[in-house]
């Protein structure tokens, strides 16, 4: 096996073991006392402790359950990087023990506090009566954790399946640049020969370095400024054969061109653009690229003449565009959108995301 297939297959196994939550981060904590609060709830309505009184019982649980989820995500976010090197039965197994562990640290503690306090007394509890404690604070745990650690692997594959599947549209797309395409460009660039072999000689180096681009197997995340680039190179391609009948009015001095952005996100978006829109005209039209940045979201907008009604629509390629809104969610989630429709005379795509710089 070589190198880069052993490459290939180490990215495959890490992305196979991290199925648990990022710990680390405030939007996984926020989860973890979400729930803690609402399995105390629901703990004290079960209960109805009428010595201990309702809010009393449901403060109570409510600060045991923090202690154990807040204490618990603290372990995990620390061993994170550990624990993803494991097998999945190994790490889960580790993870369920320590969490057991924890669990029965804790509830020693609280029962240690809570006969310092007084709370036995006033609850009727027996003082010695620890061990169930001890057990069935454990046992509970292991099976929620069990249960968790099930959705998160659940996720997981569901996620990692999803990649996958982008992942292969990535390559159905870097394969799909049209054999018309192809064959008119070599056809312009014989006639180039002739009549401007230096011009030539550029469109030669512009169709390689579009190839390059567009086959690379690197292009998961890129700068922005890379991806305009590929798609100006393919524009100037293209008006080789259209000459004056395209136009493409750029207007993105605004965006921050450090900005990353998956691969083919652009390109293929001018390209859908002219071969629907401005091809089939026979005055040919004009493309226009517009580029925001606002409070920290970037807006892409795409916008392309249609023909005239009575013009044959060429069937439609959906491919590039559902590829792009799957992998603007895969990298940024809720806070990527994705609008494509048409609105009076023009095909207009709209692609809104989140900043997001170059990792230094």
């Amino acid at each position: 096996m070589n190198a880069g297939a052993r490459e290939a297959d180490a990215r495959v196994d890490e992305s196979r073991q991290l199925y648990l939550p990022d710990f680390c981060r405030a939007r996984t904590v926020l989860a973890i006392v979400i729930i803690c609060e609402l399995t105390a709830l629901v703990l004290a309505l079960a209960r109805n402790e009428a010595a201990l009184g309702f809010w009393s019982d449901l403060a109570r649980t409510s600060l045991f359950l923090l202690w154990i989820g807040l204490t618990n995500a603290a372990m995990l976010c620390m061993l994170r990087g550990y624990l993803n090197r494991q097998s999945l039965p190994r790490g889960s197994a580790m993870v369920l023990a320590l969490t057991a562990v924890l669990v029965m640290v804790i509830s020693l503690l609280a029962w240690w506090i809570g006969g310092m306090a007084g709370w036995f007394k006033s609850s009727g509890i027996d003082p010695q009566d620890h061990w169930t404690f001890l057990l069935r604070n454990v046992f509970i745990t292991l099976v929620v954790t069990a249960l968790a650690l099930r959705y998160f692997y659940v996720t997981h594959e569901w996620r990692h399946n999803v990649e996958l599947q982008a992942k292969a549209r990535v390559h159905a797309l870097q394969a799909r640049i049209r054999p018309h395409f192809l064959f008119n460009s070599m056809n312009t660039i014989a006639a180039l020969t002739r009549s401007n072999p230096a011009r030539a000689e550029e469109a030669v180096q512009d169709l390689a370095d579009l190839f390059r681009a567009t086959l690379s197997e690197k292009r998961n995340e890129i700068v922005l400024a890379e991806e305009i680039d590929v798609a100006h190179t393919y524009q100037r391609m293209e008006q080789l054969r259209l000459g004056e009948r395209l136009q493409v009015d750029w207007k993105i001095d605004l965006l921050p061109r450090d900005a990353l952005v998956p691969g083919l996100t652009l390109q293929p978006l001018l390209e859908n653009a002219i071969y629907h829109g401005v091809e089939p005209r026979p005055e040919g039209g004009t493309v226009t690229v517009t580029g925001e940045f606002n409070k920290g979201m970037i807006t892409l907008v795409v916008r392309n003449p249609l023909p005239a009604r009575d013009v044959t629509m060429r069937d439609g390629n959906r491919l590039a565009l559902a590829n792009i809104r799957e992998r603007l969610d895969l990298m940024y989630g809720e806070q990527s959108t994705v609008k494509a429709g048409r609105f009076d005379d023009e095909y207009i795509v709209t692609l809104r995301f989140p900043f997001r710089p170059v990792r230094k």
